[in-house]
């Protein structure tokens, strides 16, 4: 079982700071509401974080 959580973490930081990298500390913060609001079950703070998400990734090209 720790081995599962080790990874799981492993996975998490790397995948933090693959959207940090990638996308600035807006991606880190729209990928914390999106989280927030899925673990809290607020439709509201969720949606307030994909919305960041996708205006960052849709950004070039609009």
């Amino acid at each position: 079982m720790p081995a599962i959580a080790l990874l799981s973490a492993l996975f998490v930081v790397g995948f933090d700071q693959f959207v940090q990298w990638q996308y600035g500390t807006t991606g880190v913060v729209g990928l914390l509401l999106l989280t927030v609001g899925v673990k809290a079950k607020s439709p509201t703070c969720s949606s307030i974080g994909a919305v960041v998400l996708a205006l960052l990734v849709a950004g070039p090209a609009l």
